[in-house]
């Protein structure tokens, strides 16, 4: 169950490490909950592209276990989209399609109270405790804001230097779709190389979207700081489509 007072996902990302995330698109909290027994360093609920809502997504964190922080991919750079993915008792959000410094500090603001943001106090779990919460995981929630176009490239140093970005995000899939590339290519991956340079020039870590364990890992050795190490739809696949080949061969 989640507990506000705490803020772990804050710890560890200032603790510098690589977290190796779990990300959840199909909804449902008995998804969230099970994923969160094997204890990744956090959990990504996405409500961008994901199944979840706003109901479902009360759900299940209040299914994860304390010790796993919650991530929200919210749907779109807005002050009720932030609010409500913080106000269900996210420890921080990942915020979509950032191009400019203005835009990140427009999400930062969205994720602070006052005087340091805009941010309405609400929500039915950090009301029941809302003095703890504002020393815990209301403080200061996290705010990762992902670069994944070519204009967001070009203004990548700009957008980590933006204070209360916690961490620039690089959204392999749609970075290639702006550029006009194939993912992995040679300009793709300077355009990634691009991006972790500008983050570790301007003191902050970076992320990027990771399809498997072996891209994690690759990705941590290459000195990013949070990587996906699975997604439920991914290991779905993974494990009926062996079942279906195991079956037809046997």
């Amino acid at each position: 169950m989640w507990e506000g007072t705490q803020a772990r996902l804050r710890t560890a990302l200032d603790g510098g490490a690589c977290l190796g995330v779990v990300w959840l698109t199909m909804g449902g909290s008995a998804v969230a909950e099970a994923a969160a027994r094997t204890r990744p360093d956090a959990l990504v609920l996405d409500l961008q592209h994901g199944l979840y809502d706003r109901p479902g997504l009360e759900a299940a964190v209040g299914a994860v276990s304390a010790a796993v922080p919650v991530l929200v991919r919210v749907a779109e750079n807005g002050a009720a989209a932030i609010g409500q993915a913080l106000d269900a008792g996210a420890e921080g959000v990942i915020v979509p399609m950032v191009e400019t410094p203005a835009e990140a500090a427009a999400a930062v603001a969205s994720a602070r109270f006052p005087p340091v943001g805009r941010r309405s106090a609400g929500g039915v779990r950090p009301l029941a405790d809302l003095a703890g919460y504002l020393r815990g995981a209301g403080a200061a929630p996290a705010v990762i804001v992902m670069v994944e176009t070519a204009r967001g490239v070009e203004n990548a140093g700009a957008i980590a230097a933006v204070p209360g970005v916690d961490m620039v995000f690089v959204g392999t899939g749609d970075l290639a779709i702006s550029m006009g590339v194939p993912v992995a290519g040679p300009a793709h991956e300077a355009a990634c190389a691009a991006v972790l340079a500008a983050c570790r020039a301007a003191g902050r870590g970076c992320g990027i979207f990771t399809a498997d364990l072996a891209a994690a890992l690759a990705r941590r050795a290459q000195g990013f700081r949070l990587v996906v190490t699975a997604s439920d739809l991914a290991a779905l696949e993974q494990v009926f489509g062996a079942a279906a080949r195991g079956f037809r061969g046997g």
